[in-house]
């Protein structure tokens, strides 16, 4: 019964959410330039704000309980064919591109920095207020006086959809959903494909792509993060097919894609990384470094000397809903609180790779979960959507109650942003303006802290995984199942 529980749950998570898009333009879904018959469709019923958040408030707490309760079922010994999951998930990302974006606005800045570049003008530097006449850049609806923070790939695939858009903000925003699904799917195929056993794909489809939270982010929300998170569970793929230069090489330029898309991505380099160091292979090492360093001085050469203005600029940030902000509150010191915040991010790291299941084989996938994990838990600017990175290499892993600390925190992160617009924007009626000040910003910085001790004292009862060999590994080791 616990199973189809968790099932129907997650039926009735994405039923939510996909109707909050299918509905049209709201508080949710900023509305879209461009001509009538150009996808994505949706109605224009005009929801009202309490109806779209009460909506998405039952989808993410469905979800939330489908996952667990699978989960649970899977600790029970609960076995499933992963292959029709992996079709539902594909089935649903691919409703969600049909239709509008919904949670946050920032496709809209996608559109706009893809326009400026396709039209000459230099994203890094050019804010959509320069240029407001333009019926693509002057769609932005918030961080208008801020240039892109993005990587030279993610804004050359931006530029791709300008270019297949060309005036339309509508069809723009649908190119680039085309690109976000395609990415997922590729990432799905990647983690279906390197699962050992029937469990193991079953773990993929759940945790990846079939899991509703990530689809209502990613795809749902046309968010670009899963454009970097393909090239990095590439990389893991690539390193642990099996021992060898040309596929070390291989390894370090797909970890420097995935860091020219998105800079996060590079934490996985340091599974292989810390690996081949532990063995002593210099050659191999140097090919893991040389391969990414290569990608990335020529994307951001290519790009100009400003690609990274915007990335130290955002270094300084801290969200409303991390436990950060309200340890900012307190001691008023911005610096003291980024050098608690990397205190923690070192601790969780040490911790993390102490704890985190897997046997020799894992190592490579351990070792950049651990970096990835402490980054989600520890970073003072976090947003739901960065969840997927973690998510995507949890599930290289086997099963552990990790699964559950990161549900519980990936969920906290979807119910502080409803939504995630400025509501200035979107002039939220009386009886929600209490989501940002209350919700927001206090009591899911408390709940998140007590996610954060909950991960410590996970990591410290944990006993760690028995010691493997230094040398390389078996030759079947990481071999797809």
């Amino acid at each position: 019964m616990t199973p189809r529980a968790g099932l129907s749950a997650i039926g009735v998570s994405l039923g939510c959410l996909l109707l909050t898009a299918l509905l049209g333009p709201s508080a949710f879904e900023p509305a879209l330039p461009g001509k009538s018959g150009q996808p994505p469709y949706s109605l224009d019923a005009h929801p009202s704000p309490y109806l779209v958040v009460g909506l998405v408030v039952v989808g993410v707490l469905a979800g939330i309980a489908g996952l667990a309760l699978c989960f649970r079922a899977v600790r029970r010994g609960w076995e499933a064919r992963a292959l029709p999951l992996v079709v539902a998930g594909l089935l649903a990302a691919v409703a969600f591109m049909c239709m509008p974006p919904i949670g946050s606005a920032d496709h809209l800045n996608y559109a706009s920095y893809g326009r400026m570049a396709a039209t000459g003008h230099d994203p890094y530097v050019t804010r959509a207020n320069d240029v407001p006449d333009d019926p693509v850049i002057g769609a932005a609806e918030e961080w208008r006086d801020t240039p892109s923070v993005y990587g030279p790939v993610t804004v050359a695939g931006q530029a791709l959809a300008s270019k297949i858009g060309g005036g339309s903000v509508r069809l723009t925003v649908f190119a680039l959903s085309v690109m976000n699904v395609a990415a997922f799917a590729l990432t799905a195929l990647l983690l279906h494909r390197l699962a050992r056993d029937g469990r193991g794909r079953l773990r993929a489809a759940l945790l990846w792509t079939c899991n509703p939270l990530l689809l209502f982010h990613l795809i749902g929300g046309a968010h670009n993060d899963v454009l970097a998170i393909a090239p990095m569970v590439a990389a893991l793929a690539v390193f642990s097919a099996r021992p060898g230069l040309p596929r070390t090489l291989a390894t370090g330029a797909l970890v420097g894609l995935g860091a020219v898309t998105k800079l996060p991505a590079a934490l996985a380099g340091g599974g292989p990384a810390w690996v081949l160091l532990r063995r002593r292979e210099w050659p191999r090492l140097a090919a893991l470094f040389g391969g990414a360093g290569v990608v990335a001085v020529v994307a951001f050469a290519l790009a100009g000397p400003h690609a990274l203005d915007q990335v130290r600029k955002a270094s300084d940030m801290i969200s409303l809903a991390t436990p950060w902000h309200l340890l900012a509150l307190v001691v008023r010191v911005r610096p003291i609180v980024k050098i608690v915040a990397f205190a923690v991010l070192l601790a969780l790291v040490w911790l993390l790779h102490r704890a985190l299941p897997g046997d020799e084989r894992d190592e490579p996938r351990r070792v950049a979960a651990a970096l990835v994990l402490a980054w989600l838990f520890a970073a003072p600017y976090e947003l739901p959507w960065y969840d997927g990175f973690g998510w995507a290499l949890l599930a290289l892993l086997p099963w552990s109650r990790f699964d559950e600390v990161l549900l519980a925190h990936t969920g906290a992160l979807s119910l502080a942003y409803l939504p995630a617009r400025a509501p200035r924007v979107i002039d939220l009626p009386g009886g929600l303006t209490w989501l940002v000040p209350v919700l927001r910003s206090a009591v899911i910085p408390l709940v998140l802290t007590g996610v954060l001790l909950a991960l410590a004292r996970l990591c410290l009862r944990t006993p760690p995984p028995p010691p493997g060999p230094a040398g390389p590994p078996r030759a079947s080791a990481g071999r797809p199942g």
